[in-house]
């Protein structure tokens, strides 16, 4: 059995890992992730992961929604995720 999740996620991170790749990220959260990692701390992880998530939606309906009130189109896996 598949994960649809994680077949779409190697499909984005295909597609923007060069993009990404040259992103930095702020001052000392690579290193807080790696502790956050090593200490096995998967709620704080999660929080992240839903953070991160829920900002990421905000910001493709408002860029959605400013291009005329056109229907913003949403990528999602064929099965139900849950962050």
């Amino acid at each position: 059995m598949t994960n649809p999740y994680a077949e779409w996620f190697e499909q984005l991170r295909t597609e923007y890992s060069e993009q990404l790749g040259a992103m930095p990220l702020p001052d000392g959260l690579p290193e807080h992730l790696r502790q956050l990692i090593d200490t096995h701390d998967e709620e704080a992880i999660l929080f992240m992961i839903k953070l991160a998530w829920q900002f990421g939606a905000q910001v493709g309906y408002a860029a959605g929604s400013r291009e005329g009130g056109e229907q913003v189109a949403v990528v999602r896996p064929s099965a139900r995720v849950q962050a």
